[in-house]
């Protein structure tokens, strides 16, 4: 199976490519999917010697992460599969951060703007997601009995909070090192969207609105 992946919710753009006989990655460590993603990925398929309809599945990291970087790459991703009429796959970061196999219970961390986060935990008996304050995100998390918490994703401003509320922190690394990467392994086992159209984005917690300052009245 060939599949495209994109990502640019977490914290940089990169893109992979998996052609069934290696994965080719483009990742700068920068947020330039706006600049440079449509160029990252013609080179990727240039390199593995594809055009975009002899790809099985595009997919592409629905977020939460970076608001406007999860914005972008889903519109192209959105493009590429309408233009090429390929399968399109969407894979949340929670996803593309778990480790494969992790033990239970696991709290994945998605780092938002300064102050917010956005994560998930999963235990044996269900899932619940919470995207806000990190102070107040833990504690509607983790109001359990404190006992042994497995940690993922961008873990390094939390796990200090987690400890102060008595929980004992193994941290886990991510499932790959490029979160492209991740994706496009994710993306041949998940279905793939019934319309481009219909893949909804994950924005967490949406950035604050600046409000215009008012011209005093005469």
């Amino acid at each position: 199976m060939k599949i495209l992946a994109l990502d640019a919710a977490l914290g940089e753009f990169s893109a992979a490519l998996d052609d069934g006989a290696r994965v080719h990655v483009a990742a700068t460590g920068q947020q330039d999917a706006l600049e440079a993603g449509l160029g990252r990925i013609e080179d990727l398929l240039g390199e593995a010697g594809l055009r975009l309809r002899d790809l099985d599945r595009i997919a592409v990291g629905l977020g939460p992460g970076s608001f406007t970087g999860v914005r972008i790459a889903v519109a192209y991703a959105k493009s590429l599969a309408y233009g090429s009429g390929v399968p399109l796959v969407g894979i949340s970061s929670y996803d593309a951060l778990e480790p494969e196999g992790a033990p239970l219970p696991i709290l994945t961390v998605v780092r938002g703007r300064r102050g917010v986060i956005c994560a998930r935990l999963r235990t044996e008996v269900g899932t619940e997601t919470a995207c806000g304050p990190t102070a107040a995100v833990l504690d509607r998390l983790l109001a359990g009995t404190p006992g042994i918490v497995h940690a993922a994703g961008n873990t390094e401003d939390v796990l200090s909070e987690i400890a102060e509320r008595g929980w004992t922190v193994r941290a886990l690394p991510p499932r790959a090192d490029v979160p492209a990467v991740a994706i496009a392994q994710l993306a041949r086992t998940r279905a793939p969207s019934p319309t481009p159209h219909a893949l909804a984005p994950d924005y967490g917690e949406a950035p604050a609105v600046t409000q215009p300052k008012m011209r005093p009245s005469h």
